[in-house]
């Protein structure tokens, strides 16, 4: 008896705690069978939506067409899910546009040309491609020598964003007299301007969005387009930034040399500021010492103490619609 009543109250505890632990499992579940809640899918993937035309230094281009809507769907899709690598050129473009685009005016470049640099180097100045082209615009070594720049062991001016896109610029205006065509020029910066001209003239064709090309030229003219479509209006693409979270403009005082300099260590500690942070204002330079048998003149960056601190306060935004403050 005694032990028919223990095992009683044992089965009556038991089947207790069984109906408790499922109640709070299951909780109100039953209520809920076959609608998905937000818990169980809670991300919302809204692919872009693609526009009828895009321009490009307002030149109308067409995406109605299925090839052209496909091609330029892949590459907005990349930039609006890769996006820790958009959110940060947006906050560097915020750095390098307002350097960039006065030289591109003054030029008679078209200023939509800025997004073709973007591309190229992620807007990263110390970019270097397997293939050797490096800095902003990723030029090869013998095209910067040929374009005005010196590239050497100790010296290499493809990493300075000013004479880069200076260089660029002399580059961009031969491709414009060769094909009198922005596109075209865009489609030449990557395939080269020989390979261009071929590929026309086999094709018979007279527009760059009509060419068959390798795969890296034929997207490379869409993500442009792309790139420059996010920047018009990242919210549509739901980067939500603000003012603070931009890289600010850089300031320095400016110091010409026409003579070497045998320790760069030292002669930043003179200026108030370490090896590290003279080679980040002045990444051109490659090495401890500045080379100038020839007396040429050279202007260093050195960067104001100032502009080495973050006061998100001061911040602005280059252009109000990437940010929602």
């Amino acid at each position: 008896m005694k032990y028919s009543y223990l095992k009683y109250i044992a089965t009556v505890v038991a089947c207790f705690a069984i109906c408790t632990t499922a109640l709070v499992l299951t909780g109100s579940s039953s209520i809920h069978v076959n609608q998905p809640t937000d818990e169980q899918y809670p991300y919302n993937i809204n692919p872009p939506s693609i526009p009828e035309t895009l321009t490009f230094n307002n030149e109308v281009i067409d995406l109605k067409r299925y090839d052209r809507r496909e091609r330029i769907d892949r590459e907005l899709m990349a930039f609006m899910f890769m996006h820790s690598s958009t959110t940060q050129l947006i906050k560097k473009a915020n750095r390098f546009f307002p350097i960039v685009e006065p030289i591109l005016k003054e030029n008679g470049i078209p200023d939509d040309f800025k997004y073709l640099m973007t591309i190229e180097s992620n807007l990263n100045v110390t970019a270097k491609s397997p293939a050797g082209a490096a800095g902003l615009w990723q030029i090869m070594p013998q095209t910067a020598r040929e374009l005005g720049l010196e590239v050497n062991d100790q010296i290499d001016e493809r990493y300075n964003v000013e004479k880069s896109t200076r260089a660029a610029c002399k580059y961009l205006k031969k491709a414009y007299e060769r094909f009198g065509d922005w596109m075209l020029v865009a489609a030449s910066y990557n395939a080269g301007q020989a390979r261009i001209s071929s590929l026309l003239n086999k094709q018979q064709v007279e527009e760059a969005m009509d060419l068959f090309m390798v795969e890296e030229t034929s997207r490379y003219m869409f993500r442009v387009l792309a790139v420059k479509e996010v920047f018009k209006s990242p919210r549509k693409f739901g980067f939500m930034l603000k003012n603070e979270q931009l890289y600010p403009a850089l300031t320095y005082t400016k110091e010409n040399v026409t003579t070497t300099i045998n320790d760069l260590s030292s002669y930043a500690k003179t200026k108030g500021i370490t090896y590290a942070q003279l080679r980040d204002a002045n990444q051109w330079i490659r090495g401890y010492t500045l080379p100038n048998k020839s007396g040429r003149k050279y202007t260093i960056n050195i960067p104001t103490q100032e502009s080495m601190h973050y006061n998100p306060k001061k911040i602005k935004a280059h252009n109000k619609n990437w940010v929602i403050d």
